[in-house]
């Protein structure tokens, strides 16, 4: 039976892996359905409508980042906390890239797990205004061609709308509630992610170029060598 924190699907083909992750999320009021290929795994999420997916890479049959992918293909944008092994680099930023929330590499602590899906659903929840270590500030409506709706969490270029995770989402509205602000990447990993003393800062990079491709030239998100990223106004 779903509990009252919601359904989580774990996609794992190690027995003894996913039953710890279904013990230790259940321990916390989730309610978790496991499968073991990503086939299964995706007829799941489609069917279930799980609050978040925890999804391995390394499956039989289909793996993770082609189940992350015919999600996002699909428009369902259920958060997505992949499971890496230390050797998949490359496949953990093309899940990101594809858009997938977060990710952890194995092998690590169940609690980690929990405290990671307690994370991605309190970025998908929002509201912008409430981030994690941040005081909340007057939210910028429109930046040049770029108009966002922070109650209704939608973005759009010169009037069209712009498909965005949780994540991707959280973070612009945090570079342009501070225009000209500058952050560091360890700055915005606590901010944004809710992860103070986070190491991996290409995390930072992957989302902010998944923005700058979606938003093109409408983009107002700048780099600032040897320190981090800004918004900034037109012109600016």
């Amino acid at each position: 039976m779903t509990q009252s924190r919601g359904l989580v699907l774990i996609v794992e083909d190690e027995r003894h892996i996913s039953d710890v992750q279904r013990l230790y999320l259940a321990r916390e009021g989730f309610g978790v359905h496991v499968e073991a290929d990503g086939t299964a795994g995706l007829a799941a999420a489609r069917r279930m409508h799980p609050v978040a997916i925890v999804l391995d890479i390394g499956l039989p049959g289909m793996d993770g980042i082609a189940v992350c992918r015919a999600l996002r293909d699909a428009g369902d944008w259920t958060p997505v906390l992949l499971v890496t092994a230390r050797g998949e680099e490359a496949d953990r930023i093309l899940g990101l890239e594809l858009g997938a929330d977060d990710y952890l590499t194995k092998p690590f602590s169940p609690r980690e797990l929990v405290a990671r899906v307690k994370t991605v659903l309190r970025r998908a929840a929002g509201p912008p205004g409430r981030l994690p270590g941040h005081s909340p500030g007057r939210a910028a409506e429109s930046l040049g061609r770029l108009s966002v709706d922070q109650a209704g969490r939608t973005v759009r270029v010169d009037g069209e709308p712009v498909e965005l995770t949780a994540t991707e989402f959280n973070l612009l509205a945090h570079l342009l509630r501070h225009v000209g602000q500058v952050f560091t990447r360890e700055q915005l990993l606590a901010q944004v992610w809710g992860y103070p003393g986070y190491r991996d800062t290409r995390m930072v990079d992957v989302f902010v170029s998944q923005l700058r491709a979606k938003l093109g030239d409408a983009s107002p998100i700048r780099t600032v060598r040897g320190v981090g990223y800004s918004a900034t106004a037109p012109g600016g």
